[in-house]
């Protein structure tokens, strides 16, 4: 009697989906047989007693294994049950591919066939993913026993990966191809299909923000005809459950605190090539701030000084960055007092009435814990001091949840580390506790090809070589090469970020450059070496100070067929002083709205720099600018204002008279619809060839003002194509020509005036960067002006 069935015979390329099929289908046979046995006889149960079990096709797997796997003892009574039992096992045990049972009177044959061992692993159809890629994801290897089951397994784990890159289509099937001494080879099938698009992003219940100003926000994109390189426009399950939170903190920073996404649906197109995304949304109503209070139940802090540190004003929009800002700027306070165990508790009264919510900060003595001790692993590379300098506190510091949370964060923002995590246990003690810094390194250097595109330089070549972690050190070195049509650069940057271990960053730029630009008569050659200190001096203001050393030159371009010089007098005489050097200190004083955030619709940015020329080298004098921004979202944040306003001074105080190249020359990124020099002080000498006209070089000038406003709004075009709309309107003046040596020359515009210049921008955002396109009119000019009615500028990486 044959007792059991065959699980499956393998063909020479057979699947294994099919061997798990006949697995189902073998076991039912077996249930069959087994009834047929014991029909005979209903009454009495069939019983069998073995005194020899033999095992037969077994290869790698040894005998008394076999036998173990049955569970049946030599000489005792057997039911049919058990029989069933002991077929099981031995088919559990994952290693054969067929098992048969066969009684013959006192002796039970086992026939089985094992599984064959996997000779090669190899994937076919695939060009999106590399094979090195997918070994890392399958966990069948060669040597090993082939598993039909972790074969099937592994093929969802490579159409898993495929469906993370929006590649929802694919299909993987794992099929073997037989060898000789019971050997295989693992193929996978891979047909990765088309990637799947996101055609359309929408919004359901949105009635603040509109559909436009919320796909802005969200990270998944809709398709569009530069998809090749970018993107973010496939579906990825991962990438909708972040757009999620996302979304949810965009409307709590702007005051809506009862937002909710109620779902998110992803229907496929009629042609099931692309996805409609839809979410649905509940704004709710926006909370101002209403009274803003503290309390203290701290016996040494005083709430009234506590309370003069916050900068939240009642009746601004209520956001919980400022809240946590707030929180954080007076634990700071308490630490400076040397108040420890300080915490601070907001407590949020909601007024639904006026639609405000009121907050007092009390001010309690949390828990007298501890910090034990700092522990770092997983960094292989990275120095374990560049982790630590991340900390504010160290060990045996007052332990601060706060603290920890936000120097997560900033190991997170150094951007050398694919994961980092920061958890915190009890120490020693119950009053100690031990924070477990655990990271995962990644590659931190890259090489950037560019190309660059601007009217005053033309076409360009950029490359650079960059490392974010040199030596593991934190610091940052980098080599940037520049070449243009009319202009090379070449410079070596290093930055430290902790200088001495200390929240001072120093930062050391030395290169060259040579121009030879179409808008002047002259040559220049630049060498300079400036290393620089900066570390802030509050919440949202950074000082600079620096040291500059440069050598330049102005270089002839000789004569012209009449033999007249093709600059005029003025250049020359500059261009006769030869090479000079100039040796100095400056600084820059920069405060920034932005860096607290306490308003997400509007920034204020303010620069002050000034440097000095004369400790030592050729030159000697003063030059200082000045830089204001101002930018607000209005219209629901569809459209942006902007207002800058830039001037500068220069004081010659040499011996010697000024250059062109020391004094200041406007370019269009300062005063638009100009060319480079296009405005200001020029030479108009005529030429000593009678008939040859006259020279029209600029000279640059001591001082400039500029003011320039800025309306960016969308056109109504699909999202997709990146396209946005500018109005602008530029006033500007450059003048005076104070110690110049004009001798020789006819000077036009000395005093100067202010010039006038309005216009329209086209801004597209591509997959090659961001470009803009200037059309410009000046409204009030002068005679001798150059001016420029369209400017482009492209930066582009690949």
């Amino acid at each position: 009697m044959l007792w059991g069935k065959r699980v499956g015979k393998s063909c020479v390329e057979c699947n294994p989906r099919t061997n798990m099929l006949y697995r189902q289908a073998s076991a039912i046979s077996f249930a069959v047989a087994l009834g047929f046995a014991i029909t005979p006889s209903l009454a009495e149960a069939q019983n069998y007693r073995f005194n020899t079990v033999q095992v037969e096709g077994n290869q790698r797997i040894q005998t008394s294994t076999i036998i173990a796997y049955t569970g049946i003892e030599r000489g005792e009574s057997v039911s049919a049950g058990q029989l069933n039992d002991a077929y099981q096992h031995i088919l559990d045990s994952g290693v054969f591919e067929t098992v048969e049972l066969v009684p013959r009177g006192g002796t039970l044959v086992i026939k089985v066939t094992e599984f064959p061992t996997i000779s090669r692993i190899s994937f076919e159809g695939n060009r999106r993913i590399k094979d090195d890629a997918l070994l890392a994801l399958v966990e069948s290897s060669p040597r090993r026993v082939f598993n039909p089951s972790q074969a099937e397994r592994d093929a969802a784990n490579i159409a898993e990966a495929y469906g993370a890159q929006g590649r929802l289509a694919s299909r993987v099937t794992p099929k073997i191809i037989r060898r000789s001494d019971n050997r295989v080879d693992l193929v996978f099938e891979i047909r990765e299909g088309t990637t799947t698009e996101v055609e359309r992003v929408s919004f359901v219940g949105n009635r603040v923000y509109s559909d436009r100003r919320l796909r802005r926000v969200l990270e998944t994109k809709q398709a569009g005809f530069l998809r090749t390189f970018i993107r973010a426009d496939t579906l990825i399950e991962d990438r909708i459950e972040f757009d999620k939170q996302v979304l949810r903190d965009f409307y709590l920073s702007r005051g809506y605190v009862d937002f909710r996404v109620n779902s998110s649906n992803a229907e496929v197109t009629s042609e099931r090539d692309a996805f409609f995304l839809v979410v649905d949304v509940t704004e709710g109503q926006q909370f101002n701030f209403g009274q803003i209070s503290v309390s203290s139940e701290v016996s040494e802090a005083d709430s009234d000084v506590f309370f003069d540190a916050l900068k939240v004003k009642p009746g601004s929009t209520y956001s919980p960055l400022v809240v946590e800002n707030s929180i954080s700027r007076l634990e700071t306070l308490a630490i400076r007092q040397g108040i420890d165990f300080l915490r601070v508790e907001p407590r949020i009264t909601r007024n639904d009435r006026d639609l405000t919510l009121d907050v007092e900060f009390v001010l309690t003595r949390g828990p007298r814990v501890f910090v034990e001790r700092i522990d770092i692993e997983g960094n292989t590379t990275t120095l374990d001091r560049v982790i630590r300098q991340q900390f504010r506190t160290v060990e045996g510091d007052p332990f601060n949840p706060r603290e920890i949370r936000e120097s997560a964060e900033r190991i997170r923002a150094l951007g050398f580390f694919a994961t980092a995590g920061v958890d915190v246990r009890e120490g020693s003690s119950p009053s100690q506790v031990v924070v477990d810094v655990d990271v995962e390194e990644q590659p931190t250097g890259s090489l950037n090809l560019g190309g660059a595109y601007s009217i005053e330089d033309g076409f360009g070549l950029t490359i650079g070589l960059t490392e974010n972690n040199f030596l593991g050190r934190g610091q940052r070195f980098s080599f940037n090469i520049s070449t243009a049509q009319e202009s090379e650069e070449y410079i070596i940057g290093f930055t430290e970020p902790h200088l001495l271990g200390r929240d001072l960053r120093f930062d050391l730029d030395l290169g060259v450059s040579e121009t030879d630009s179409s808008f002047s008569e002259y040559d220049t050659k630049r060498a300079f070496i400036v290393p620089s200190l900066s570390f802030k001096t509050g919440e949202n203001t950074i000082l600079q100070m620096r040291y500059v050393w440069d050598r330049d030159e102005m270089i002839s371009r000789g004569n012209d067929s009449n033999g007249d010089a093709f600059a005029g007098p003025v250049v020359l005489t500059e261009i006769n002083q030869g090479e000079l050097t100039s040796s100095g200190i400056g600084f820059t004083y920069t405060y920034d709205s932005r860096l607290t955030g306490l308003d997400t619709t509007s920034g204020f940015l303010v620069q002050v720099g000034a440097d000095y020329a004369g400790l030592g080298g050729d030159n000697e004098y003063l030059k200082s600018t000045t830089k204001i921004v101002a930018q607000r979202l209005v219209f629901n944040e569809e459209v942006t204002l902007r207002a800058t306003f830039e001037a500068g001074a220069f004081s010659w105080l040499g011996d010697d008279k000024s250059r062109s190249i020391d004094r200041f020359i406007l370019s269009p990124s300062i005063m638009r619809g100009f060319e480079p020099g296009g405005i200001g002080p020029r030479d108009l000498s005529a030429r000593a060839t009678p008939g040859a006209g006259s020279y029209d070089d600029f000279l640059g000038g001591n001082y400039y003002a500029v003011a320039r406003f800025d309306a960016e709004f969308p056109l109504g075009l699909p999202e997709e194509i990146g396209l946005r709309g500018g109005l602008f309107f530029d006033v500007g003046n450059l003048w005076d020509l104070s110690n110049v040596n004009t001798t020789g020359g006819t000077i036009v515009g000395d005093t100067g005036s202010f010039r006038q210049v309005v216009g329209f921008s086209l801004l597209w955002t591509t997959g090659f960067g961001p470009l803009r396109f200037n059309f410009s009119k000046a409204l009030k000019k002068e005679s001798f002006d150059k001016e420029q009615s369209f400017d482009l500028t492209l930066q582009a990486r690949f």
